[in-house]
């Protein structure tokens, strides 16, 4: 039985931890709280993590448990043949080295029987191989210098609510920022210290786009998105996403069974869909509620 603890700043982030850990999904694992955590001030000073224990399910120890059970049929193949063998040494020790080569066919007998199932294996990954990794359209930033920059417009309200929010969080950083063709609003941030401004797997800065999005948008009839990235978090998350997805959907073809994913945001669960878009073998759907919104990859049958 496989087990694995676990730590994080949430339950979700540890869970995840632990499946990423285990190589195995959440219907594959009983989940356990060995110590709840407790949140400090705004998530990041005086908090304590919360510890999980994984323990892999029963179901998950079958094929070994087949393929155990497989040698001791072997073994039980070779005696009744060398049984006979030596009565016939009693009566024709000359014949003692054509009794030697009879013994070692059977072994190459059972060489090959295993090997069977194994070539309908590589079928699976072979289909995964022909997809090209996707990933998501950049649209074309333009970078408003400080000088052009309208304190009123929603570029302006960003970077001001972002200095006032990063200095009370005793940051020290730089912000530029930008728009695209549609006035979709883009901030980005240099400077010392910005590890705190990412947090465990980007969800301090997911809170800070998210404040920052109610700001610009509070009392606007249109809605203008807010994206907020710093030493280009945001590409290097992408990235990992699509390994994610490919490996996911690997091990979807493989084994025959739906594969669920840890809890996303709908950004992240968007860069899922489209990686696995074009992969002929696989569909992708999002089940639950948020914040427990995740997606599943199915194996097209």
């Amino acid at each position: 039985m496989r087990q694995y603890e676990a730590s994080a700043k949430t339950k979700e982030e540890a869970i995840e931890l632990g499946l990423q850990e285990l190589g195995v999904s959440i219907g594959d694992v009983d989940v356990l709280v060995v110590e709840e955590g407790s949140k400090g001030l705004f998530g990041l000073f005086g908090s304590r993590p919360v510890k999980v224990r994984l323990t892999v399910k029963d179901s998950e120890e079958d094929p070994l448990g087949d393929l155990l059970e497989e040698k001791p049929a072997k073994k039980a193949e070779k005696k009744p043949e060398k049984k006979p063998e030596k009565k016939n040494e009693e009566k024709k020790p000359e014949k003692k080295p054509e009794k030697k080569t009879e013994d070692k066919k059977p072994e190459k007998k059972a060489e090959k029987k295993p090997a069977a199932p194994k070539t309908a294996e590589p079928e699976v990954p072979a289909e995964a191989e022909k997809q090209e990794p996707r990933t998501l359209e950049k649209p074309e930033i333009t970078m408003i210098s400080a000088e052009a920059l309208d304190a009123e417009s929603p570029a302006g309200i960003a970077k001001a609510f972002l200095s006032e929010l990063t200095k009370l969080m005793g940051v020290d950083v730089t912000i530029d920022m930008g728009t695209d063709a549609e006035g979709n609003v883009y901030g980005f941030m240099e400077g010392d210290s910005l590890g705190i401004l990412i947090g465990r797997r980007g969800e301090t800065l997911d809170a800070l786009q998210y404040l920052t999005s109610l700001k610009v948008n509070r009392g606007r009839e249109g809605y203008i998105r807010v994206t907020l990235d710093t030493e280009n978090y945001r590409a290097k998350r992408e990235d990992t996403l699509i390994r994610l997805a490919n490996r996911m959907a690997n091990r979807a073809l493989r084994t025959g069974r739906k594969v669920s994913l840890e809890p996303m945001n709908p950004y992240e669960r968007r860069i899922i869909h489209f990686a696995l878009q074009q992969n002929e073998g696989v569909t992708t759907h999002s089940e639950g509620d948020e914040p427990n919104r995740h997606v599943v990859i199915t194996h097209k049958k």
